[in-house]
């Protein structure tokens, strides 16, 4: 089984990256954090991988944090949670926050991710509040606050990016000049630079 990749990357998109590693291009799938960090094309990138054996296909999941990957591993085991639903929940929050969810029982947290219903959030917690122990938790950072910054993420979700990108871009933007997050206009055009 592929354990770990290393490569250049030739191609990636939320979702998914392309990997050349040896003359071969190996499709993987990744959560949006993963997807947000990646290096820009043509860059050597490491990923840790989770290798998906199934009657008809082979599927690549790749990480770049072992963490995500350990957590990913843990989510496949709930009933119910394939591969696919495993990404969309680590690409609906970040891993920490799934973690402190997970292990605080917040219910209406994980009900929040989207592909995640009321029954299935039950089962996630009870089937992995003792199971994540291991896992380091860092305190939750307050999100950025702001007249602007609530305006601002909206209108980049509509434009189609993902809610956690367009967090990270404002908080990205908002760092580099606390006084963005009273400018619509120049939170947005910050923002949009990050996010690209």
């Amino acid at each position: 089984m592929i354990a770990h990749l290393r490569g250049r990357l030739i191609a990636k998109q939320p979702g998914q990256a392309i990997v050349e590693a040896g003359g071969v291009g190996y499709d993987v799938a990744i959560s949006v954090p993963t997807f947000t960090t990646l290096p820009s094309l043509g860059a050597e990138v490491s990923l840790h991988i989770h290798t998906q054996v199934s009657e008809d296909q082979i599927a690549l999941f790749g990480f770049l944090q072992s963490e995500e990957k350990r957590l990913f591993e843990k989510l496949i085991i709930v009933s119910g949670v394939g591969p696919k639903l495993a990404i969309k929940i680590l690409s609906g929050i970040d891993p920490e926050r799934v973690v402190q969810a997970i292990r605080g029982q917040d219910h209406a947290q994980l009900v929040r991710i989207p592909g995640v219903g009321k029954k299935l959030a039950e089962r996630l917690v009870v089937e992995l509040k003792d199971k994540l122990d291991d896992f380091a938790v860092a305190p939750v950072q307050t999100s950025v606050q702001g007249p602007a910054v609530d305006d601002v993420l909206s209108a980049l979700i509509n434009l189609g990016y993902q809610r956690p990108a367009a967090e990270k871009a404002i908080e990205q933007s908002v760092a580099k000049d606390a006084a963005l997050a009273k400018d619509f206009d120049g939170l947005f055009r910050a923002a949009l630079k990050v996010i690209r």
